[in-house]
């Protein structure tokens, strides 16, 4: 016994990229399950947008404070000190998730469904900012690494296909504590990982000494114009494009009807547009990660279009067809900003870039989704109104990106 698990352990070992891909996989699927529960939960209880957008804000908004500091802590401590203590710390928080079924209801179970969310988006923080650096360890080579960071779009973006699905079946079959369990087991999976069966090359790593040179400023100004001009447009993108995470349960409910399989249908067409336009950057990483402007202008013209399309009165199939769209657009979008500033800024940044990327993207959609909920709730027309509006800037965004920068090419 000891003996067979001893050699698959090595196995595991020995392909350790795809080990660590397929346990980040499994966990990101448990915790959307988690997410579609707490998600119909709130929506159920109280019927009100600016809940839904307050939940997906204290899982996005975090980012705008801890992000920084965590990118710090990442190039000071070491990626992957920083990566296993925050997984211990997502497990903690989407154990409160998980209990706060059986020992509350009404106003207080919504309390502590979104102090779950909190915590958890305050570990993720520090979760994605440090495994972003910690992948660079994991590859053999410098050509590796941009394909191993698109895999992790494409292997999200999986998890967030199969866990909505099945957050929204063991929801109707079972009631919601079953799926806030199995979102706080499967972070015991990368837990496990991390530990036992990871053999980085930690030789490579380079960090930080203490004082103003391991600064997020430092990092800001170090890393170059045109990977700032990356991040600034990527915010700005964001701002007005990336609010359909926190207002998924209010889309589905309009397109769909009011069921918790309609809200696992929807995000799961968003998911498939995902991989789709992650496995495409994944197969491109190279070419299109030295021309910023046309693969993040293409991306917020293609969200931006997907919006403006779910806007205009149609049936049902054109509804979903544009929910693909979005999702494609989004995904290109969050995954090539992670993609460039990690492969072409310098090793000892890179936390700090990753921490930057991670304000740029999620603190952005945070404030998108609380917008698009007051949007929502003031224009005439509803939901419908706010698609058109933040569609009409996104795609006007995407195309003067494409305009002004789509020629540049990073070294």
């Amino acid at each position: 016994m000891i003996a067979s698990f001893t050699r698959l352990r090595r196995r595991l070992t020995r392909h350790q990229r795809t080990t660590f891909l397929l346990a980040s996989g499994l966990s990101t699927a448990g915790s959307f399950a988690g997410l579609t529960a707490k998600g119909w939960l709130l929506m159920e209880g109280a019927g009100n947008p600016l809940l839904l957008g307050l939940h997906f804000a204290l899982l996005t908004l975090p980012t705008l404070v801890v992000s920084g500091p965590a990118g710090v802590l990442t190039d000071r401590l070491g990626s992957e000190r920083v990566l296993i203590r925050a997984q211990w710390a997502l497990l903690a928080a989407a154990v409160l998730g998980a209990i706060a079924i059986p020992i509350s209801s009404g106003g207080q179970q919504d309390v502590l469904l979104l102090l779950s969310t909190l915590g958890i988006g305050v570990a993720s923080a520090y979760e994605l900012t440090a495994r972003n650096k910690y992948v660079a360890l994991l590859v053999d080579t410098p050509e590796q690494l941009g394909p191993y960071l698109a895999s992790f779009s494409v292997i999200f973006n999986v998890g967030k296909l199969v866990g909505p699905p099945l957050g929204g079946l063991l929801l109707a079959a079972t009631g919601p504590t079953l799926a806030l369990g199995l979102d706080a087991a499967t972070y015991l999976l990368p837990i496990s990982t991390l530990i036992w069966l990871m053999a980085p090359h930690r030789e490579r790593e380079r960090r930080s000494e203490r004082g103003s040179g391991a600064s997020l400023r430092t990092a800001w100004r170090d890393c170059g114009p045109g990977l700032r001009h990356v991040l600034l447009f990527t915010g700005v993108a964001c701002l007005v494009g990336f609010f359909h995470p926190g207002l998924a349960p209010l889309m589905a409910l309009k397109l769909l009807g009011p069921s918790p399989m309609a809200l696992g249908l929807f995000t799961s067409v968003i998911a498939c547009g995902s991989i789709s336009a992650g496995v495409v950057l994944q197969r491109n990483a190279q070419p299109l990660g030295r021309r910023p402007g046309l693969l993040l202008g293409g991306s917020a013209l293609l969200s931006g279009l997907g919006q403006l399309g779910l806007a205009a009165p149609a049936p049902q199939a054109w509804g979903l067809a544009m929910a693909f769209v979005i999702g494609a657009g989004t995904a290109l979008l969050l995954a090539g900003t992670n993609l460039i500033i990690q492969v072409h800024a310098p090793q000892v940044l890179r936390g700090r870039m990753a921490g930057l990327g991670q304000i740029a993207f999620l603190g952005g959609g945070g404030i998108s989704g609380l917008v698009a909920a007051c949007l929502t709730q003031t224009l005439p027309g509803g939901l419908w109104s706010c698609f058109a509006l933040l569609g009409v800037l996104g795609a006007g965004l995407g195309v003067a990106e494409l305009l002004l920068q789509g020629r540049t090419r990073l070294a």
